[in-house]
């Protein structure tokens, strides 16, 4: 069984980026995602795993990155 992308790279990066530029707004990063996650429709975990992604693609975070993967 494989897994469907749902949703679109642009969607991801659209979220991703909602959640960067309103974290300051909420108490917790996990807030920000709990809120802006049913907004796009997805559940908060998956936005999570977007953030943490994207955070190791930029440097922010120690991972492997999308390009090494």
């Amino acid at each position: 069984m494989t897994k469907s992308n749902k949703f679109s790279p642009e969607v991801r990066e659209r979220a991703v980026r909602m959640v960067q530029e309103h974290r300051g707004d909420f108490p917790s990063l996990w807030a920000a995602i709990d809120s802006i996650a049913p907004k796009i429709g997805c559940v908060p975990q998956t936005l999570n795993e977007w953030v943490k992604k994207a955070e190791v693609d930029s440097g922010l975070r120690v991972g492997t990155t999308t390009s090494e993967a």
